[in-house]
């Protein structure tokens, strides 16, 4: 694996780093092309939720998403995206890591995560580290679901 840097968005000041929250849009609207976010809509998410961006040599490879529970969902959320191109280097890997060990300290009511089902090697991912699905559904003028998991922490995980 390449040196890999994490950076987040720093939510005091979410429009600090236009290029930090630009390289986050640009990932997630390559991974998730049915759900994209303006500019705006990210500004927003990072004011509530921890955004980060993943670094390999430079590049950004990868980012996420960790949202704290809410009133329809006790559990913390841990989405990690990687470019595929710069898939199955660890890269995934270390950025999910990151966010579970923030989600964690968020809500004592589990972790979830979810993949936009095209994403056949973000859901093999996912189950592989445990996560079991529990939902699946389709946005308003959407046609791709979501699949919903709960990681099982009982379960068996890949190393």
């Amino acid at each position: 694996m390449n040196a890999l840097r994490i950076e987040s968005i720093d939510p005091a000041d979410p429009v600090a780093s236009p290029a930090l929250l630009a390289d986050w849009r640009l990932i997630h609207n390559t991974i998730i092309p049915t759900a994209p976010l303006s500019a705006e809509e990210v500004r927003e998410r990072a004011g509530r939720n921890r955004l980060d961006v993943a670094y390999a040599d430079g590049t950004a490879v990868g980012c996420s998403t960790v949202r704290p529970p809410d009133d329809e969902t006790p559990a913390a959320t841990v989405i990690s995206r990687i470019l595929p191109e710069h898939r199955n280097q660890g890269y995934g890997t270390a950025l999910y890591e990151r966010g579970l060990a923030h989600a964690r300290t968020l809500s004592e009511q589990g972790v979830e995560t979810v993949v936009l089902a095209s994403n056949e090697e973000g859901l093999r991912f996912a189950l592989a580290r445990g996560f079991v699905e529990t939902e699946r559904y389709v946005l308003p003028g959407d046609t791709v679901a979501f699949v919903t998991l709960r990681l099982d922490e009982g379960g068996a995980r890949a190393e």
